[in-house]
């Protein structure tokens, strides 16, 4: 009896039929690359159903989180507190891919036996890093602005409750509706990983094999020793935050995206304990401004190429490189090839990095963007439960993470 019944939970959990999705979607890209590039349309169809809620989610949060705080100050405050923990994340972020690939030198390889991709459509373009236009390409940076807006002006509407009352209903049909929708993550995971193999093949790892390990340890160290460490101030562990959320982290290995996960983040950071308010604030934000796997990236390529052209960088250019990430990695969101724009700009910025160097990365690119989107997705769930614990705004239930 009590096997039928492990069996039975087994089979009925949403992160083992995504798991299993992920190994049939490897072996289908490996073996028959040109039927998993067909599956390309079935992953993407996933992600844009996903996208329809993130727009609902983060207005209704926003919105209802804002009106039900009823003071301004503490929205600002939490505001202003959330962009300083990006920046002081970030920077460490940035400067553990730079200690990281000195020490482990990724690009000390033969650049002969690299893969070259077209990089013209990055490189010959307008590199500089325009905000108008960041803003413009952010959707969910647009929800957010205009759900603060709204929720301000709710806080000073005559009819407040029953138009927040109205709100909360529509919330609890967009997340019922989400739920359901949820069910399809298999399929999304099994479409993004078939297209992914099938694409670029498992052959294109061995060259720049050295590339991909550092990036992967790299990010590793940051979630488990930085992250890590913030958490256990507060008392929670990585360890435990990571098994609560394993079935979103496998839908965004199997995506390569963060995003489809995001309205379930939020879901589940507000049962850990989390308040709606501080989680429609911060997470959202996050998404634009709190990209710690992409920072590592951006600062470890920069030193990969460096290294691969036998470019000798001083410690005043690797402040500048550094410096100039800081800013623009948060371009680096929203917009398709936005991390190569943002590399583009920065290498025109020092003037010793060839540009072509790009083409080298490209062909790699696509395998390690699962762990850049893993390490933005924790680190912005991380960042929720520290400005919620800073603000006195998280109530620990009485099993903090074994919630589904």
């Amino acid at each position: 009896m009590k096997k039928e019944s492990l069996l039975f939970k087994i089979t009925t959990n949403l992160t083992f039929w995504v798991l299993i999705a992920i190994v049939c979607g490897v072996l289908l890209g490996h073996f028959n690359p040109e039927k998993g590039q067909q599956m390309k349309i079935v992953g993407d169809s996933f992600i844009q159903l996903i996208k329809v809620f993130i727009g609902p989610i983060i207005f209704l949060t926003i919105v209802l989180g804002i009106a039900g705080m009823g003071d301004l100050k503490k929205v600002g405050r939490i505001g202003i507190k959330s962009l300083i923990y990006f920046e002081v994340v970030t920077t460490f972020a940035l400067i553990i891919g730079v200690l990281a690939a000195y020490i482990i030198q990724p690009g000390k390889i033969d650049k002969s036996g690299l893969d070259i991709e077209d990089a013209s459509k990055y490189t010959l373009g307008p590199t500089s890093f325009n905000w108008l236009e960041f803003f413009l390409n952010n959707f969910t940076l647009q929800v957010l602005v205009f759900a603060i807006i709204c929720g301000i002006i709710l806080t000073y509407f005559k009819k407040r409750q029953s138009a927040i009352e109205i709100l909360y209903k529509a919330s609890a049909i967009v997340f019922k509706t989400l739920k359901f929708v949820m069910y399809l993550a298999p399929l999304g995971a099994f479409g993004g990983m078939a297209y992914t193999i099938g694409k670029f093949g498992l052959h294109t790892l061995i060259p720049l094999g050295k590339l991909m390990l550092t990036v992967y340890i790299t990010m590793a160290i940051f979630i488990f020793l930085i992250l890590g460490s913030i958490l256990r101030y507060y008392k929670l562990s990585i360890w435990e935050f990571i098994k609560y959320l394993k079935a979103e982290l496998l839908i965004v290995l199997g995506t390569s995206s963060s995003e489809p996960a995001l309205p379930n983040l939020m879901h589940k950071l507000e049962k850990m304990g989390c308040s709606k308010s501080v989680v429609g604030l911060v997470v959202p934000t996050g998404y634009s401004f709190n990209l710690d796997g992409t920072a590592i990236y951006l600062s470890m390529a920069i030193i990969f190429l460096a290294q691969l052209y036998n470019v000798h960088l001083t410690f005043g250019e690797i402040l500048t490189i550094v410096g100039l990430l800081m800013i623009t990695s948060k371009g680096a969101a929203g917009v398709t090839g936005s991390g190569f724009i943002v590399l583009a700009s920065t290498l025109t910025a020092i003037h010793k990095i060839p540009l072509e160097g790009l083409a080298f990365l490209l062909g790699v690119d696509k395998f390690m963007s699962e762990a850049r989107a893993i390490t933005n997705f924790i680190g912005n769930g991380v960042a929720a439960v520290v400005i919620s614990k800073n603000e006195n705004e998280f109530v620990d239930p009485e099993h903090p993470m074994d919630l589904d």
